[in-house]
């Protein structure tokens, strides 16, 4: 009697340590799942920020114009990538542009200025220039009353010459034919905040640009947008064999330097959910451990009638994996009405966050494969290499010492 007492307390503690142990792992993941979620839907909000700001998923250039810009290196034949691109399925949205640099003259003072030529209508499929908006109207291409065409005024540029929406600007710069370009222009809308990376920029209508610098119907850029931001690359390398003659960049180029700085603090975060889940398992390492020495016994009677050790490694690691692998699916089970809530509806920030003249006041996660999948396939792993410690200690046991055992 008091040895079937003794076996069936053994029995639940054995059960109690595994449901601890299940639990600690669940946790694990939900907490590595949810961590990834938020992290690549807070890098995939930035990217968004960055790309829809001005640069788009991929450009379109002449020659190494990306580089070292030159007035002179235009897209001959603009007509043509417009087709292309119109005709390819990934590509959502596209939008030409010119650029140039010039004098900026208002009222009694001067400034250097940036020129962006953009299509008043294409240009908003491809970034958020409407929300950008500050004060004003977005322009069309079409002049005013008196003959004037209108134009939109970065906010550093606006306070440094005292410019308010309505008021006149003046613009000095060079044509591509080598002559003096100069024109009078109405503001029509202040774009973004003294921060905005077109803070000192002057939007024109595309066409009125074009004619302002001299270059006809060509242009410097396409930026354009690819229908899944993930896989911009690939659809860079397919537009290039469609365009030879040009050079088609994702935008991981064009920005290399931010690129590499995101990549490298996603690795220190991932290295330290990473950590967190290992530490995570050493305390499962515990366990598993302690099962074995609990059940030195019943290992000792399988080998003495000819169990051999690797079926006893086996059998751990069977054991150890296939408690991973209910924990996983519980914790999936328990996290993933929260992933969709938290993708879909996310956290309202108590302070907004101004990113160029777009507000954003939104904190989302991401759901995908790689979020679900990834830190699975991490503790699996995790949880089959640290069933072979305990493991390879069952199998080193000896029959005769087993049996002897309390």
């Amino acid at each position: 009697m008091l040895t079937l007492k003794l076996a069936y307390r053994n029995i639940l503690r054995q059960r109690r340590r595994s449901l601890l142990t299940a639990l600690s792992m669940a946790g694990g993941y939900m907490l590595f799942v949810f961590s990834m979620s938020l992290l690549e839907g807070s890098w995939s909000n930035v990217v968004d920020i960055f790309t829809l700001d001005h640069t788009g998923h991929i450009q379109v250039h002449k020659d190494d114009y990306a580089k070292r810009p030159k007035i002179h290196k235009t897209i001959e034949n603009p007509a043509v990538v417009e087709t292309t691109l119109k005709n390819h399925e990934d590509v959502t949205g596209w939008a030409p542009r010119v650029y140039s640099s010039a004098l900026a003259y208002g009222g009694n003072k001067t400034s250097i200025a940036q020129i962006f030529g953009i299509d008043p209508e294409l240009e908003p499929t491809v970034t958020r220039i409407l929300q950008k908006v500050s004060a004003g109207q977005y322009f069309s291409a079409q002049p005013n009353a008196d003959g004037y065409f209108p134009a939109m005024i970065g906010r550093g540029l606006a306070n440094s010459l005292r410019l308010d929406v309505g008021d006149e600007i003046v613009l000095i710069s060079s044509g591509a034919d080598g002559s003096i370009a100069n024109d009078i222009f109405i503001i029509t809308a202040i774009i973004g905040n003294t921060t905005s990376f077109d803070r000192l920029g002057v939007f024109l209508p595309l066409t009125v640009a074009q004619e302002f610098l001299s270059i006809g119907d060509e242009v410097h850029e396409f930026a354009l947008l690819a229908r899944n931001k993930h896989d911009n690359e690939e659809l860079a390398v397919a537009l290039q064999s469609l365009m030879p003659s040009l050079k088609v960049s994702p935008w991981q180029q064009i920005e290399a330097t931010f690129y590499r700085t995101m990549q490298s603090d996603k690795q220190g975060n991932y290295f330290t959910m990473a950590l967190i889940v290992f530490i995570v398992f050493i305390g499962v390492l515990n366990t598993v451990l302690m099962s074995v020495l609990e059940r030195t016994k019943e290992f000792g009677v399988l080998k003495s009638i000819g169990c051999r050790p690797s079926e006893l490694v086996k059998l751990i690691f069977i054991e150890t994996v296939m408690l991973a692998s209910i924990s996983i699916s519980v914790g999936l089970a328990l996290i993933l009405p929260v992933i969709v809530w938290f993708t879909e509806v996310g956290i309202k920030l108590d302070i907004s966050v101004d990113m160029g003249g777009v507000v954003f006041d939104t904190m989302k996660g991401d759901l995908s494969a790689y979020v679900v999948f990834m830190p699975m396939g991490f503790m699996l792993l995790t949880a089959a290499l640290i069933s072979l410690p305990p493991g390879l200690r069952a199998a080193r046991i000896l029959p005769r010492v087993a049996l002897g055992s309390h």
